[in-house]
């Protein structure tokens, strides 16, 4: 699959490109860079984070200059090399390289992570194990009852194929999860998403950018995750172990 993650479409794993959309998209992350960290602050005042599929670790790089400890894995030698080269971190090809015992995080993050992962089952396990007593999980995912995944059908961006290989709402996220005896102890929206969604979206429907009616677009459908059968274009979610 490393090959669909090369792509210059692929602007999570890019932090050299200069098209509009990739700087609007940089714009937006310092936004969700504060938003995030806000999130963990909530839960400790210091911790040590372990983020799974950290790209190119500007998460990791700001939370740790608000003295966190901070770990990454990201299995794409390209953004990993750019992390480690750019802001020395400790950031691992792949999950085992934290073995269970040797390791206990207070925060592990899958910041829209989860939808790529092969073998979720054994995934959502090691998480588990590398868990320290106390901590949380935190992870994204797009959501495929939200208005703008409805709207666009099959130009939703967040299909994103064939990088993402399952596709979540609430219901089937909260069961997944508490099969696999985690708690879910709160969701939160973001909000961002469903425009940046829309902006892409419009681009794979229509074969042009439409940035005015993509955020009108993305607004509509913020309004409308009120209702319950819809819910935001992207929803994160804070997970504990389950008390047996």
């Amino acid at each position: 699959m490393s090959k669909y993650y090369e792509s210059a479409e692929y602007i999570s794993h890019d932090s050299g490109q200069k098209a509009l959309l990739t700087q609007l998209y940089k714009v937006a992350r310092r936004f969700t860079l504060r938003r995030k960290f806000a999130i963990l602050r909530k839960y400790f005042k210091t911790a040590s984070i372990l983020d799974v599929g950290c790209g190119t670790a500007e998460f990791l790089n700001y939370c740790r200059g608000e003295a966190f400890a901070v770990f990454g894995v990201e299995p794409n030698e390209k953004p990993r090399k750019w992390a480690i080269d750019h802001f020395h971190l400790d950031i691992r090809k792949n999950l085992d390289d934290f073995q269970a015992g040797k390791f206990q995080f207070n925060c592990i993050t899958l910041w829209h992570v989860l939808e790529h992962i092969h073998d979720l089952q054994a995934t959502i396990l090691d998480l588990k194990n590398l868990l320290a007593p106390g901590g949380i999980i935190i992870i994204a995912l797009p959501n495929w009852n939200s208005w703008d995944a409805r709207h666009y059908g099959q130009y939703w961006a967040a299909l994103d194929l064939p990088r993402h290989l399952y596709h979540f709402n609430s219901e089937a996220f909260t069961f997944f999860t508490k099969k696999n005896g985690l708690r879910l102890i709160k969701t939160l929206p973001q909000t961002l998403d469903s425009f940046y969604i829309s902006l892409l979206s419009e681009k794979y429907l229509c074969g042009k950018t439409n940035y005015v009616k993509a955020f009108f677009l993305g607004l509509f459908s913020n309004i409308k995750a009120k209702k319950p059968d819809y819910g935001h274009s992207s929803m994160v979610y804070i997970l504990e172990r389950e008390i047996p």
